[in-house]
């Protein structure tokens, strides 16, 4: 029996290609897509609410891909009537996403993914590995101008992964230099670890984690150049809910 989906955001650029994975995968079914700036004929019933579209759909999985400012209150609806939520919006803290959980009834499952390419997850498991052998660690991230967010997601999440594997915090060398009218310019301190965000045009999803001790460095990077790469990890995600309940963070949990 296909899997019934609903695609939140389905105007904009991630939205429209989840759009159209759904569409290919032979396992799902499109019911609808719910984007209050939606104006055109999209071939399918779009609403411009979650509460507008659960009235008249009935559907298992909504995928949310809109912006920071609206995701909690999509959740928020979509949660307490039993609908499995797939995540890609980020800019939620862990807090927020344990309340938004705490709204749904038993075995309706939240997942949330700060990245759902495979070779950026591989790329923060490996940091993670390497983050006990390095002194020092920052994190750089690259994306589109229109990012509605900076740090990423990514790079928060990779930064929180990095302290989690140490029994030691970084120092950020240099932080305490930064001249007068130049805070900032060492980066951000997430979780002890400096991150520096990028945005330019050109990009669309670029992320290095740049490892240093005595005489060596170590770089890990990955670049997502079309945003097809993060389709196979949605459609993972989708597949995977059914059977899962509560709050789950990171597409890790069900690579392997």
């Amino acid at each position: 029996m296909a899997i019934k989906v609903a695609v939140s955001g389905c105007a904009g650029r991630m939205g429209s290609t989840v759009v159209d994975a759904v569409q290919a995968a032979e396992d799902m079914e499109l019911v609808c897509g719910i984007d209050p700036y939606a104006s055109n004929d999209f071939g399918y019933p779009v609403y411009a609410s979650i509460s507008d579209a659960l009235q008249h759909e009935s559907f298992d999985v909504l995928v949310d891909f809109t912006q920071p400012s609206v995701v909690a209150n999509n959740l928020e609806v979509a949660l307490p009537a039993g609908v499995d939520c797939v995540v890609g919006t980020t800019g939620l803290s862990q807090e927020k996403l344990e309340e938004l959980a705490a709204l749904a009834p038993k075995g309706t499952c939240l997942f949330y993914a700060p990245n759902f390419t495979t070779g950026a997850v591989l790329m923060m498991e490996f940091a993670k590995v390497a983050a006990p052998y390095f002194p020092e660690a920052e994190v750089l991230e690259f994306h589109h101008c229109n990012k509605k967010d900076a740090p990423s997601g990514t790079a928060v999440r990779t930064a929180e992964l990095i302290a989690s594997a140490r029994d030691f915090e970084s120092q950020a060398p240099g932080k305490e230099t930064e001249i007068e009218g130049a805070e900032g310019a060492r980066g951000a301190l997430v979780s002890g670890v400096p991150v520096h965000s990028v945005r330019s045009m050109g990009y669309v999803a670029s992320q290095e984690v740049i490892f240093g001790s005595l005489g060596q460095t170590l770089t890990i990077r990955h670049d997502s150049w079309d945003r097809t790469s993060y389709m196979p990890g949605v459609l993972l995600g989708i597949r995977s809910v059914e059977n899962k309940e509560g709050l789950i963070v990171g597409l890790e949990n069900f690579m392997y």
